[in-house]
Protein backbone atom coordinates (compact mmCIF):
# COMPACT_ATOMS: atom_id res chain seq x y z
CA UNK A 1 0.00 0.00 0.00
CA UNK A 2 1.34 3.57 -0.50
CA UNK A 3 2.28 5.79 1.73
CA UNK A 4 -0.51 8.16 0.43
CA UNK A 5 -3.35 4.98 1.25
CA UNK A 6 -1.87 5.19 4.63
CA UNK A 7 -2.21 8.33 5.11
CA UNK A 8 -6.06 8.33 3.85
CA UNK A 9 -6.48 5.29 6.23
CA UNK A 10 -5.37 6.84 9.28
CA UNK A 11 -7.20 10.33 8.50
CA UNK A 12 -10.16 7.82 8.34
CA UNK A 13 -9.39 6.75 11.75
CA UNK A 14 -9.44 10.14 13.62
CA UNK A 15 -11.98 11.17 15.57
CA UNK A 16 -13.79 15.23 15.53
CA UNK A 17 -11.56 17.59 17.73
CA UNK A 18 -8.07 16.46 17.10
CA UNK A 19 -6.01 18.33 14.70
CA UNK A 20 -3.88 16.51 12.28
CA UNK A 21 -0.31 18.44 11.54
CA UNK A 22 1.06 17.82 7.86
CA UNK A 23 4.51 17.43 8.24
CA UNK A 24 7.26 17.54 5.31
CA UNK A 25 5.58 15.61 2.31
CA UNK A 26 2.68 16.15 3.07
CA UNK A 27 3.10 13.20 5.88
CA UNK A 28 0.26 13.23 8.43
CA UNK A 29 1.48 14.25 12.26
CA UNK A 30 -0.46 12.60 14.92
CA UNK A 31 -1.09 13.99 17.91
CA UNK A 32 0.39 13.02 20.71
CA UNK A 33 -2.74 12.66 23.14
CA UNK A 34 -4.22 9.22 23.50
CA UNK A 35 -6.81 9.03 20.82
CA UNK A 36 -9.40 5.55 21.02
CA UNK A 37 -9.71 5.50 17.34
CA UNK A 38 -5.67 4.88 16.58
CA UNK A 39 -6.65 1.44 18.02
CA UNK A 40 -7.95 0.52 15.47
CA UNK A 41 -5.44 0.71 13.25
CA UNK A 42 -3.15 -0.32 16.51
CA UNK A 43 -4.81 -3.76 16.59
CA UNK A 44 -5.23 -4.08 12.91
CA UNK A 45 -1.79 -3.87 11.90
CA UNK A 46 0.80 -4.02 14.50
CA UNK A 47 -0.84 -5.64 17.49
CA UNK A 48 0.50 -9.73 17.66
CA UNK A 49 -2.30 -11.36 17.68
CA UNK A 50 -0.62 -15.16 16.87
CA UNK A 51 1.71 -14.88 19.78
CA UNK A 52 -0.80 -13.64 22.25
CA UNK A 53 -2.58 -17.01 20.69
CA UNK A 54 0.35 -19.05 21.03
CA UNK A 55 1.18 -17.80 24.53
CA UNK A 56 -2.27 -18.65 25.90
CA UNK A 57 -2.79 -22.21 24.19
CA UNK A 58 0.54 -23.46 25.76
CA UNK A 59 1.20 -26.16 22.85
CA UNK A 60 -2.89 -26.89 23.03
CA UNK A 61 -3.06 -25.89 19.01
CA UNK A 62 -4.76 -29.41 18.08
CA UNK A 63 -1.35 -30.28 16.25
CA UNK A 64 -0.81 -33.04 18.15
CA UNK A 65 -3.20 -35.80 19.58
CA UNK A 66 -2.85 -35.21 23.28
CA UNK A 67 -3.97 -31.51 23.15
CA UNK A 68 -6.59 -30.26 25.32
CA UNK A 69 -8.84 -28.82 22.50
CA UNK A 70 -11.23 -26.65 25.21
CA UNK A 71 -8.05 -24.68 27.11
CA UNK A 72 -7.78 -21.73 25.29
CA UNK A 73 -12.01 -21.84 25.56
CA UNK A 74 -11.52 -22.25 29.37
CA UNK A 75 -9.00 -18.62 29.59
CA UNK A 76 -10.92 -15.34 30.77
CA UNK A 77 -9.96 -12.34 28.51
CA UNK A 78 -11.59 -9.36 30.12
CA UNK A 79 -12.11 -5.90 28.19
CA UNK A 80 -11.93 -2.31 29.21
CA UNK A 81 -13.73 0.05 26.80
CA UNK A 82 -14.08 3.39 26.22
CA UNK A 83 -15.78 4.96 29.25
CA UNK A 84 -15.15 2.71 31.31
CA UNK A 85 -17.20 0.00 30.32
CA UNK A 86 -15.88 -3.81 31.37
CA UNK A 87 -16.66 -6.74 29.91
CA UNK A 88 -15.48 -10.06 31.69
CA UNK A 89 -15.13 -13.21 30.83
CA UNK A 90 -14.80 -12.99 27.30
CA UNK A 91 -13.78 -16.71 26.12
CA UNK A 92 -12.17 -17.53 22.14
CA UNK A 93 -11.51 -21.34 20.86
CA UNK A 94 -9.23 -20.38 18.26
CA UNK A 95 -6.56 -17.69 16.60
CA UNK A 96 -8.95 -16.37 14.69
CA UNK A 97 -11.87 -16.01 17.07
CA UNK A 98 -9.55 -14.13 19.32
CA UNK A 99 -7.99 -11.76 16.85
CA UNK A 100 -11.36 -10.92 15.70
CA UNK A 101 -12.82 -9.78 19.01
CA UNK A 102 -9.92 -7.57 19.67
CA UNK A 103 -10.27 -5.92 15.96
CA UNK A 104 -14.22 -5.27 16.73
CA UNK A 105 -14.20 -4.11 20.03
CA UNK A 106 -10.80 -2.30 19.85
CA UNK A 107 -10.67 -2.53 23.89
CA UNK A 108 -8.64 -0.09 25.76
CA UNK A 109 -7.32 -2.58 28.17
CA UNK A 110 -7.13 -6.47 27.74
CA UNK A 111 -6.96 -8.14 31.16
CA UNK A 112 -6.23 -11.86 31.18
CA UNK A 113 -7.68 -14.25 33.68
CA UNK A 114 -7.28 -17.68 35.24
CA UNK A 115 -8.01 -21.05 32.92
CA UNK A 116 -11.69 -22.12 33.95
CA UNK A 117 -13.06 -25.56 34.53
CA UNK A 118 -16.12 -24.91 32.47
CA UNK A 119 -16.30 -22.33 29.33
CA UNK A 120 -16.37 -18.74 31.48
CA UNK A 121 -18.62 -17.48 28.73
CA UNK A 122 -21.23 -20.17 29.47
CA UNK A 123 -20.54 -19.98 33.49
CA UNK A 124 -24.57 -18.63 33.94
CA UNK A 125 -25.82 -22.13 32.53
CA UNK A 126 -23.47 -24.67 34.87
CA UNK A 127 -24.41 -22.42 37.57
CA UNK A 128 -28.28 -23.12 37.00
CA UNK A 129 -27.35 -26.47 37.27
CA UNK A 130 -26.62 -26.79 41.19
CA UNK A 131 -23.14 -27.73 40.66
CA UNK A 132 -20.12 -25.23 41.74
CA UNK A 133 -18.06 -26.57 38.65
CA UNK A 134 -17.20 -23.28 37.33
CA UNK A 135 -14.21 -22.92 38.99
CA UNK A 136 -10.66 -21.19 38.64
CA UNK A 137 -8.00 -24.48 37.96
CA UNK A 138 -4.77 -22.97 36.18
CA UNK A 139 -3.03 -19.46 36.23
CA UNK A 140 0.16 -18.13 35.95
CA UNK A 141 1.46 -16.82 39.29
CA UNK A 142 2.07 -13.23 38.93
CA UNK A 143 3.54 -10.22 40.21
CA UNK A 144 2.46 -6.47 40.25
CA UNK A 145 5.03 -3.95 41.69
CA UNK A 146 4.00 -0.10 41.39
CA UNK A 147 6.35 2.93 41.67
CA UNK A 148 3.82 4.47 43.52
CA UNK A 149 4.39 2.32 46.25
CA UNK A 150 7.63 4.07 46.97
CA UNK A 151 6.57 7.15 47.66
CA UNK A 152 7.99 7.10 50.98
CA UNK A 153 10.96 6.80 49.66
CA UNK A 154 11.37 8.71 46.86
CA UNK A 155 11.92 12.32 46.45
CA UNK A 156 11.67 12.95 42.79
CA UNK A 157 7.84 12.19 42.09
CA UNK A 158 5.19 10.82 43.48
CA UNK A 159 1.66 8.81 42.27
CA UNK A 160 2.25 7.44 38.91
CA UNK A 161 4.78 10.01 37.80
CA UNK A 162 7.91 8.17 37.55
CA UNK A 163 11.54 9.26 35.42
CA UNK A 164 15.08 7.84 35.31
CA UNK A 165 15.93 8.87 39.40
CA UNK A 166 13.37 6.44 40.73
CA UNK A 167 12.86 3.97 37.97
CA UNK A 168 15.85 2.31 38.95
CA UNK A 169 13.68 1.10 41.76
CA UNK A 170 12.06 -1.18 39.24
CA UNK A 171 15.13 -2.69 37.89
CA UNK A 172 16.19 -3.69 41.63
CA UNK A 173 12.51 -5.35 42.14
CA UNK A 174 13.31 -7.58 38.22
CA UNK A 175 16.62 -8.87 39.36
CA UNK A 176 15.31 -9.67 42.93
CA UNK A 177 12.36 -11.43 42.23
CA UNK A 178 13.60 -12.72 38.58
CA UNK A 179 16.92 -14.47 40.47
CA UNK A 180 14.72 -15.76 43.36
CA UNK A 181 12.40 -17.40 41.05
CA UNK A 182 14.67 -18.83 39.31
CA UNK A 183 17.48 -20.11 41.62
CA UNK A 184 15.01 -20.44 44.72
CA UNK A 185 12.14 -22.12 42.42
CA UNK A 186 13.62 -23.40 39.46
CA UNK A 187 11.10 -21.64 37.09
CA UNK A 188 12.43 -21.07 33.67
CA UNK A 189 9.67 -19.60 31.92
CA UNK A 190 9.30 -15.77 33.27
CA UNK A 191 7.91 -13.04 31.22
CA UNK A 192 8.26 -9.17 32.50
CA UNK A 193 6.72 -6.75 31.23
CA UNK A 194 6.11 -2.85 31.45
CA UNK A 195 2.67 -2.06 32.61
CA UNK A 196 2.78 1.48 30.33
CA UNK A 197 2.84 3.84 33.09
CA UNK A 198 4.01 3.14 36.57
CA UNK A 199 5.32 -0.37 37.00
CA UNK A 200 6.19 -3.76 36.08
CA UNK A 201 4.23 -6.76 35.93
CA UNK A 202 5.64 -10.45 36.25
CA UNK A 203 4.13 -13.79 34.66
CA UNK A 204 5.83 -16.80 35.91
CA UNK A 205 4.32 -19.75 33.29
CA UNK A 206 6.21 -22.78 33.56
CA UNK A 207 3.26 -25.93 34.02
CA UNK A 208 4.11 -26.12 38.14
CA UNK A 209 3.67 -22.64 38.42
CA UNK A 210 0.34 -22.61 36.40
CA UNK A 211 -0.93 -25.18 38.48
CA UNK A 212 -0.37 -24.20 42.08
CA UNK A 213 -2.98 -24.09 44.72
CA UNK A 214 -3.91 -20.67 46.35
CA UNK A 215 -2.42 -21.84 48.96
CA UNK A 216 0.81 -22.23 47.25
CA UNK A 217 0.85 -19.29 45.51
CA UNK A 218 0.62 -17.50 48.84
CA UNK A 219 3.38 -19.28 50.30
CA UNK A 220 5.77 -17.93 47.55
CA UNK A 221 4.52 -14.59 48.18
CA UNK A 222 5.09 -14.67 51.64
CA UNK A 223 8.51 -15.73 50.45
CA UNK A 224 9.18 -12.66 48.78
CA UNK A 225 7.43 -10.55 51.88
CA UNK A 226 9.78 -8.08 53.61
CA UNK A 227 8.45 -4.76 53.59
CA UNK A 228 5.80 -4.90 56.41
CA UNK A 229 5.82 -0.85 57.02
CA UNK A 230 3.20 1.61 56.15
CA UNK A 231 2.99 5.37 55.97
CA UNK A 232 2.48 5.83 60.09
CA UNK A 233 5.24 3.33 61.26
CA UNK A 234 8.92 4.28 61.44
CA UNK A 235 10.47 0.64 61.28
CA UNK A 236 9.13 -0.72 57.82
CA UNK A 237 11.36 -3.57 57.52
CA UNK A 238 12.29 -6.32 60.67
CA UNK A 239 15.21 -8.57 59.58
CA UNK A 240 14.71 -11.25 62.68
CA UNK A 241 17.28 -14.39 63.58
CA UNK A 242 20.39 -14.88 63.66
CA UNK A 243 21.84 -14.04 60.40
CA UNK A 244 19.27 -13.05 57.18
CA UNK A 245 17.96 -15.79 55.03
CA UNK A 246 20.57 -17.21 52.09
CA UNK A 247 17.87 -15.31 49.80
CA UNK A 248 17.74 -11.96 52.11
CA UNK A 249 21.53 -12.14 52.21
CA UNK A 250 22.16 -12.92 48.54
CA UNK A 251 19.84 -9.92 47.57
CA UNK A 252 21.10 -7.73 49.95
CA UNK A 253 25.14 -8.44 48.86
CA UNK A 254 24.36 -8.75 44.85
CA UNK A 255 22.08 -6.00 44.16
CA UNK A 256 20.42 -3.98 47.29
CA UNK A 257 23.33 -2.48 49.13
CA UNK A 258 24.99 -1.22 45.93
CA UNK A 259 22.00 0.34 44.50
CA UNK A 260 21.69 2.23 47.65
CA UNK A 261 24.82 3.45 48.05
CA UNK A 262 25.68 4.19 44.62
CA UNK A 263 22.51 5.52 43.04
CA UNK A 264 19.58 5.99 45.46
CA UNK A 265 21.39 7.99 48.20
CA UNK A 266 22.74 10.27 45.89
CA UNK A 267 19.76 10.26 43.62
CA UNK A 268 16.90 10.70 45.87
CA UNK A 269 19.61 13.03 48.76
CA UNK A 270 18.14 10.78 51.16
CA UNK A 271 20.19 12.11 54.02
CA UNK A 272 20.99 16.02 53.04
CA UNK A 273 18.17 17.93 54.97
CA UNK A 274 17.44 17.64 58.37
CA UNK A 275 13.85 16.31 57.18
CA UNK A 276 15.05 13.87 55.45
CA UNK A 277 17.94 12.66 57.58
CA UNK A 278 15.29 12.40 60.73
CA UNK A 279 13.40 9.47 58.46
CA UNK A 280 16.32 7.36 58.87
CA UNK A 281 17.28 8.26 62.72
CA UNK A 282 13.80 7.24 63.38
CA UNK A 283 14.72 3.68 62.43
CA UNK A 284 17.64 3.61 64.73
CA UNK A 285 16.12 2.32 68.22
CA UNK A 286 18.99 4.08 70.53
CA UNK A 287 18.65 7.10 71.54
CA UNK A 288 22.02 7.87 72.46
CA UNK A 289 22.83 6.45 68.72
CA UNK A 290 20.64 9.12 67.12
CA UNK A 291 21.49 12.31 69.23
CA UNK A 292 25.06 11.44 68.35
CA UNK A 293 24.61 10.94 64.28
CA UNK A 294 22.18 13.95 64.18
CA UNK A 295 24.79 16.38 66.78
CA UNK A 296 27.24 15.54 63.55
CA UNK A 297 25.15 16.03 61.06
CA UNK A 298 23.50 19.56 62.19
CA UNK A 299 27.14 20.46 62.41
CA UNK A 300 28.49 19.59 59.08
CA UNK A 301 24.78 21.10 57.95
CA UNK A 302 26.62 24.41 59.15
CA UNK A 303 30.16 23.81 57.75
CA UNK A 304 31.08 24.66 54.27
CA UNK A 305 33.88 22.56 53.88
CA UNK A 306 32.41 19.30 52.96
CA UNK A 307 33.55 18.66 49.49
CA UNK A 308 32.24 15.47 49.07
CA UNK A 309 28.30 14.24 48.85
CA UNK A 310 26.81 14.87 51.83
CA UNK A 311 24.42 12.13 51.21
CA UNK A 312 27.73 9.52 50.81
CA UNK A 313 29.53 10.97 54.14
CA UNK A 314 26.31 11.03 56.15
CA UNK A 315 25.55 7.04 55.20
CA UNK A 316 29.54 6.42 56.37
CA UNK A 317 29.20 8.05 59.47
CA UNK A 318 25.88 6.43 60.25
CA UNK A 319 27.41 2.56 59.13
CA UNK A 320 30.69 3.41 61.22
CA UNK A 321 28.62 4.07 64.20
CA UNK A 322 26.22 1.41 64.33
CA UNK A 323 28.60 -1.74 62.96
CA UNK A 324 31.33 -0.33 65.26
CA UNK A 325 32.33 -2.57 68.44
CA UNK A 326 30.30 -0.36 70.92
CA UNK A 327 27.27 -1.20 70.02
CA UNK A 328 27.76 -4.97 68.03
CA UNK A 329 26.58 -6.24 71.82
CA UNK A 330 23.09 -4.31 71.29
CA UNK A 331 22.70 -5.81 67.50
CA UNK A 332 22.40 -2.45 66.06
CA UNK A 333 24.51 -3.17 63.07
CA UNK A 334 21.47 -4.80 61.71
CA UNK A 335 20.27 -1.35 61.45
CA UNK A 336 22.01 -0.72 58.24
CA UNK A 337 20.80 -3.43 56.61
CA UNK A 338 16.86 -2.83 57.30
CA UNK A 339 17.55 0.57 56.47
CA UNK A 340 19.21 -0.29 53.09
CA UNK A 341 15.97 -2.95 52.91
CA UNK A 342 13.42 -0.39 53.64
CA UNK A 343 14.63 1.71 50.84
CA UNK A 344 15.13 -0.46 48.20
CA UNK A 345 13.74 -4.10 48.77
CA UNK A 346 10.74 -4.97 46.28
CA UNK A 347 7.34 -3.68 47.16
CA UNK A 348 4.52 -6.44 45.65
CA UNK A 349 1.05 -6.34 45.81
CA UNK A 350 0.78 -9.39 47.62
CA UNK A 351 -3.06 -10.24 47.22
CA UNK A 352 -2.69 -10.30 43.35
CA UNK A 353 -0.03 -13.10 43.76
CA UNK A 354 -1.90 -14.93 46.11
CA UNK A 355 -5.07 -15.99 44.14
CA UNK A 356 -5.69 -17.55 40.98
CA UNK A 357 -9.01 -15.09 40.06
CA UNK A 358 -7.19 -11.82 39.51
CA UNK A 359 -6.88 -10.08 36.00
CA UNK A 360 -3.22 -8.87 34.99
CA UNK A 361 -2.89 -6.70 31.85
CA UNK A 362 -2.01 -8.55 28.31
CA UNK A 363 1.49 -7.17 27.69
CA UNK A 364 1.24 -5.15 24.36
CA UNK A 365 -1.70 -3.53 25.60
CA UNK A 366 -1.36 0.34 24.92
CA UNK A 367 -1.94 2.38 28.31
CA UNK A 368 -4.94 5.03 27.65
CA UNK A 369 -3.32 7.89 29.86
CA UNK A 370 0.35 7.60 28.61
CA UNK A 371 -0.07 6.59 25.02
CA UNK A 372 2.63 3.70 25.87
CA UNK A 373 2.74 0.27 24.64
CA UNK A 374 3.28 -2.50 27.34
CA UNK A 375 6.53 -4.20 26.31
CA UNK A 376 8.23 -7.12 27.46
CA UNK A 377 11.28 -5.87 29.59
CA UNK A 378 14.53 -8.76 29.19
CA UNK A 379 15.56 -9.46 32.86
CA UNK A 380 18.77 -10.00 32.49
CA UNK A 381 19.61 -6.27 30.86
CA UNK A 382 16.92 -4.50 32.38
CA UNK A 383 19.32 -1.56 33.92
CA UNK A 384 19.12 -0.54 30.60
CA UNK A 385 14.98 -0.42 30.14
CA UNK A 386 13.77 3.55 29.69
CA UNK A 387 10.39 3.56 30.33
CA UNK A 388 10.36 7.36 28.95
CA UNK A 389 11.49 5.74 25.41
CA UNK A 390 9.01 2.99 25.30
CA UNK A 391 6.64 3.85 21.90
CA UNK A 392 3.34 5.47 22.09
CA UNK A 393 0.62 4.42 19.66
CA UNK A 394 1.01 7.84 18.31
CA UNK A 395 4.45 7.07 17.72
CA UNK A 396 3.92 3.75 16.20
CA UNK A 397 1.54 4.70 13.50
CA UNK A 398 3.49 7.73 12.67
CA UNK A 399 6.48 5.16 11.49
CA UNK A 400 3.97 3.04 9.88
CA UNK A 401 2.61 6.39 7.78
CA UNK A 402 6.20 7.32 7.06
CA UNK A 403 7.29 3.32 5.81
CA UNK A 404 4.01 2.49 4.10
CA UNK A 405 1.98 -0.93 4.42
CA UNK A 406 4.20 -3.57 2.91
CA UNK A 407 3.51 -7.17 2.64
CA UNK A 408 6.15 -7.88 4.71
CA UNK A 409 6.10 -11.86 5.75
CA UNK A 410 7.09 -10.85 9.44
CA UNK A 411 4.23 -8.19 9.64
CA UNK A 412 4.05 -3.99 9.72
CA UNK A 413 5.45 -4.02 13.48
CA UNK A 414 8.72 -5.00 11.55
CA UNK A 415 9.02 -1.56 10.39
CA UNK A 416 8.40 0.26 13.71
CA UNK A 417 10.00 0.67 16.84
CA UNK A 418 7.98 -2.19 18.18
CA UNK A 419 10.02 -4.60 16.11
CA UNK A 420 13.05 -5.07 19.21
CA UNK A 421 9.43 -5.56 21.76
CA UNK A 422 8.11 -8.25 19.46
CA UNK A 423 11.17 -9.97 19.04
CA UNK A 424 12.01 -10.35 22.74
CA UNK A 425 8.96 -11.63 23.36
CA UNK A 426 9.11 -14.10 20.76
CA UNK A 427 12.35 -15.78 20.66
CA UNK A 428 13.30 -15.11 24.54
CA UNK A 429 10.09 -16.04 25.74
CA UNK A 430 7.96 -17.60 23.76
CA UNK A 431 9.80 -19.78 21.65
CA UNK A 432 11.05 -21.92 24.61
CA UNK A 433 8.12 -21.81 26.24
CA UNK A 434 6.19 -23.47 23.39
CA UNK A 435 9.39 -25.79 23.02
CA UNK A 436 9.04 -27.02 27.07
CA UNK A 437 5.05 -26.96 26.37
CA UNK A 438 5.33 -29.71 23.80
CA UNK A 439 7.90 -31.76 25.29
CA UNK A 440 5.70 -31.96 28.47
CA UNK A 441 2.29 -33.00 26.10
CA UNK A 442 4.54 -35.62 24.17
CA UNK A 443 5.76 -36.47 27.26
CA UNK A 444 1.98 -37.14 28.86
CA UNK A 445 0.97 -38.62 25.69
CA UNK A 446 4.00 -41.33 25.35
CA UNK A 447 3.20 -42.08 29.46
CA UNK A 448 -0.30 -42.89 28.95
CA UNK A 449 0.33 -45.16 25.29
CA UNK A 450 2.46 -47.28 27.52
CA UNK A 451 -0.25 -47.50 30.20
CA UNK A 452 -2.65 -48.55 28.26
CA UNK A 453 -0.51 -51.27 26.45
CA UNK A 454 0.54 -52.37 29.73
CA UNK A 455 -2.78 -53.01 30.96
CA UNK A 456 -3.84 -54.76 27.33
CA UNK A 457 -0.68 -56.72 27.89
CA UNK A 458 -1.51 -57.88 31.33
Amino acid sequence: MAREEVNNEIDEMLIDGYEVQQGQGGDTTLPDEFNANYLKLYYGKLFPHADLYKWMSYGNDGKHPACDPSYLGRREFSYTLDNDIYVRFQSFNSAAELENSIKDKCPFKIDIGPVYSVDPSKRHAYAQSGDNVFTPVERELIFDIDISDYDDVRYCCSGADVCLNCWPLMTVAIKVIDTALRVDFGFKHILWAFSGRRGVHCWVCDAKARKLSNEGRAAIAEYFRVYKGNENSYKKVSLTGHALHPFLARSYTDVLKEFFETKLLSSQNLLSSEERFEKILEMIPDQSVTSELRGKWQESRRSSSVKEDINVVRWEQLKQLLQSGKYKAQRLHRCVEEIVFSFTYPRLDMEVSKHMNHLLKAPFCVHPKTGRVCVPIDPNHCEEFDPTTVPTLSQLLEELNREGLTTDVEGEWNKTSLRSAIRLFRFLFLQPLLEACKKEIESSYNAKLKQSKDLLSW
